[in-house]
């Protein structure tokens, strides 16, 4: 008895001494399997929010169809998409705030749909890991920790914690690893079936019943109007002064360097055509996508609009676009495009720009992450 009782007080020891090592304000009990000894970042970074399992995941979700769709949600509502093979499927950022992540599969490809709302990053990755030579499909939840007021995440198998916004594996036997970016758009429910009538839009009937009683709830009133995100998850001192705080931006890379753009510039100018490094981008701005981080009800929330971002080289020539009357046309050709960056009508109908991988953020968890960003200036 009292050798088990020993054995006992050391692991509850040894469990207490783990707990403290992360910033854990709320004394959490530490259950998550990770091992601690194999990490990047410093465990104090990060923050013990909510006891693993908090937050349910959508596995193997659901999907309706166009005429479903548009009766379940409504037209302007933001939605993640992503295409395979001509196959389309999109995710509501609304229902992705009650779960944050999907495990999902489609066309042959395990992916990872993720939405952090306090951060406002929705990012696609590969579940794909070649992680030293040995190649692995894996699951992921939300741990129920954050680091920079973003989700860190955990795989099933190891429990390896990843940060979100950068789909890095940050402490944990997989340490260190990286997962693929998936290309994705950020458009209307409206604007997704326009240019995929076939599409597949992600159910609300996700058989979590409290959670579908929140559909088309925000939790988060009025958050993208503050000045500071909200300073329990993040010191207001750390924020980049760059940019607002809570300034929508989207990022693009270039060999490991990243460059930002903000939705205000975006929205003024309609079109922004540029170069960086090596890539020829241009990034399209349209109206009608609401914030689902303003009103309670979303339905009722203003419009923030939306930007997309693609490779401005098509057939190896390289296009400048411009927006008059809402249309956006290449100057070369006199072509129409729309915000998913399909030629419609003109010489070029029937070609579509390729996506170029990139995720909206606010910009002081894009900052806090990438502090050496080149910010984009008119």
């Amino acid at each position: 008895m009292i050798p088990k009782l020993i054995s006992s007080i050391l692991f509850l020891f040894m469990i207490s001494a783990v707990s403290a090592q992360f910033n854990n304000p709320k004394n959490l009990p530490f259950t998550w399997k990770t091992d601690i000894s194999k990490r990047s970042v410093a465990l104090s970074e990060i923050q013990i929010v909510l006891p693993k399992g908090s937050f349910p995941t959508l596995d193997k979700p659901k999907f309706v169809n166009k005429t479903e769709g548009l009766e379940m949600f409504f037209p302007k509502e933001p939605v993640i998409a992503v295409e395979i093979n001509g196959v389309a499927k999109a995710y509501s950022l609304n229902i992705l705030t009650m779960h944050e992540i999907a495990n999902d599969e489609f066309e042959g490809v395990a992916i990872l749909v993720t939405y952090c709302p306090l951060c406002n990053s929705g990012i696609v990755y590969n579940r794909v890991l070649n992680h030293n030579g040995q190649v692995e499909t894996l699951e992921f939840e939300a741990s129920g920790m954050l680091r920079n007021s973003d989700m860190v995440m955990l795989d099933r198998k190891t429990e390896t914690l990843w940060q979100q916004l950068m789909g890095t594996a940050i402490v944990g036997y997989y340490d260190k690893a990286e997962l693929d970016v998936i290309p994705s758009l950020i458009i209307s429910v409206e604007e997704f079936f326009e240019r995929y009538p076939n599409g597949q839009l992600l159910s609300k009937k996700t058989g979590f019943a409290e959670s579908e009683k929140n559909y088309g709830y925000n939790p988060y009133k009025k958050y993208d109007e503050k000045e500071d995100p909200i300073p329990y998850f993040f010191n207001s001192d750390k924020v980049d002064k760059r940019l607002p705080a809570m300034e929508r931006i989207v990022d693009i890379e270039n060999n490991g360097d990243y460059k930002i753009y903000s939705f205000t510039s975006a929205a003024k100018n309609g079109v922004i055509n540029d170069t960086f490094k090596t890539s020829k981008v241009v990034l399209f701005f349209k109206s009608g996508t609401v914030s689902i981080l303003d009103e309670n009800d979303i339905s009722t929330s203003k419009d923030v609009g939306t930007v997309t971002v693609f490779n401005a080289v098509v057939d190896g020539n390289h296009l400048t676009f411009a927006k008059e009357n809402e249309v956006f046309t290449d100057k070369e050709t006199n072509s129409k495009w729309d915000i998913t960056g399909r030629c419609y009508a003109g010489k070029l109908q029937g070609k579509q720009l390729q996506i170029a991988p990139h995720s909206n953020h606010f910009a002081f968890a894009w900052l806090a992450f990438n502090p050496e960003s080149e910010i984009y200036e008119e």
